[in-house]
């Protein structure tokens, strides 16, 4: 059996793989940061380097 540890942020726009440990998890989705998991508001990106999501 495996167990999964790491998934591709909920947020469809980004490019980010979060650790489940570190994910904001907010109705049962990860997020790797707040930005995603408030749906960017004012248009911020979750900051990662690489990733431009900002909606």
């Amino acid at each position: 059996m495996t167990t999964v540890t790491q998934m591709k942020c909920a947020c469809s726009s980004c490019l980010c793989i979060v650790s489940l440990s570190e994910a904001i998890e907010k109705g049962g989705h990860y997020y790797c940061s707040g930005a995603c998991a408030e749906g960017h508001p004012n248009g911020t990106g979750c900051g990662h380097t690489g990733c431009g999501c900002h909606k």
